[in-house]
């Protein structure tokens, strides 16, 4: 017996942000990042929450979010003791709402505090998803925790929110996107309601991420990107990750390379390494024929070969790096760190899903292929 666990609400669209209205006097704890505070997005939530309401505000997000902030949030937590909680930002921003919320129920400080969470990215998925990822910064270790404890409450997806993110983000983020997809396609808890799920966000991906990266902002790019993000953080949620995921959780915390970048290259040889099993390869293909990339009647390989292409062209048409020495890690750097981060790439939490069985030589090989 198979099953299927959607616990978020998802509000989308114009005036999406106005479902925080109905919150009246209560105690709201908002938590996101400095720049947001600093930028004025903050103003665009806090214009739409009723005045009988206590809110108080948490910046203390970092990217990848650091143990030490969690730390720090679940005092104010049992200090504050919100009623709401609302994680403003991208997906450190959601992650470290999530964290909090995690480790506050495992020391017993928290009764079931509703979580609304609002993106401000089109990446992370982490708004529609029961995974947080944080980074212990003495071991340069990211830990990925998987509970249905920490599925948001509440997603609120308003577009307008990322129409002034950066080209290099919307990249970074939106290559995200379509790894969670990707990997969620042919993972080992994939289905047929992943699969339409996958799908579908490939199919936005491809129409609407260069538009994003060009033309930041065409509002309906925009939205279809966000509707992406969701759509695939639902699958993946639901199917699982790999080795991508693996790779570049470690790759991030070791080299410092953002989460998106660091999928970004490692999607296309992940997509080879996993294509070695046949059965693989078919469901890969499956996703070009679907996605209307090749016609049916093509044989599957060379549907793969096209779906590989489509992937590199976007990364190419985009600017962005395709080599961990293009990322910025240096010889001597790779070369002291490469069997550290395949070892913990091995142990990560995204791993057990993958297609196929990956050995920290596999890992290693790969990493040295893309230096």
């Amino acid at each position: 017996m198979d099953r299927i666990y959607l616990r978020t609400k998802i509000f989308y669209g114009e005036n999406s942000l106005e479902r925080l209205s109905s919150i009246l006097g209560k105690r709201i704890w908002i938590i996101c990042d400095r720049f947001l505070i600093e930028n004025g997005s903050i103003r665009k939530v806090l214009e739409v929450i009723d005045n009988s309401n206590e809110v108080k505000l948490f910046n203390g997000v970092l990217p990848d979010t650091p143990l030490t902030v969690i730390g720090k949030g679940v005092a104010i937590l049992k200090q504050f003791r919100p009623e709401v909680i609302i994680a403003f930002g991208g997906g450190s921003a959601i992650d470290t709402a999530k964290g909090i919320l995690y480790f506050a129920r495992e020391m017993k400080a928290d009764a079931g505090i509703p979580l609304i969470a609002i993106p401000t990215t089109s990446g992370t998925g982490s708004e529609v998803t029961a995974a947080t990822v944080v980074v212990d910064h003495e071991t340069k270790k990211k830990h990925i925790f998987f509970d249905d404890s920490i599925y948001p409450d509440e997603a609120i997806l308003d577009a307008k929110l990322t129409l002034s993110l950066p080209p290099e983000i919307t990249a970074n983020t939106g290559m995200d996107v379509l790894t969670h997809a990707m990997e969620a396609y042919v993972a080992k808890g994939a289905s047929v309601y992943t699969d339409a799920l996958a799908e579908k966000a490939v199919e936005l991906i491809m129409k609407s991420l260069l538009q994003c990266y060009r033309h930041g902002d065409d509002g309906q790019a925009r939205e279809q990107m966000l509707l992406a993000s969701s759509l695939a953080g639902i699958a993946f949620s639901i199917a699982g990750l790999g080795m991508s995921h693996s790779v570049a959780h470690q790759v991030g915390g070791t080299f410092h390379i953002a989460h998106g970048l660091a999928n970004a290259v490692l999607l296309n040889e992940v997509v080879l390494f996993n294509s070695r099993d046949s059965e693989v390869r078919a469901k890969y293909a499956q996703m070009a024929y679907r996605t209307g990339m090749v016609e049916r009647s093509v044989d599957p390989g060379f549907a793969v070969d096209v779906l590989l292409t489509c992937i590199m062209s976007l990364k190419k048409m985009m600017n962005m790096p395709l080599t961990l020495a293009e990322c910025g890690v240096s010889k001597e750097d790779f070369d002291k760190n490469v069997r550290y981060v395949a070892q913990n790439a091995v142990k990560d939490g995204c791993t057990p899903m993958n297609p196929i069985k990956i050995t920290e030589q596999d890992v290693e090989l790969l990493l040295k292929k893309l230096y």
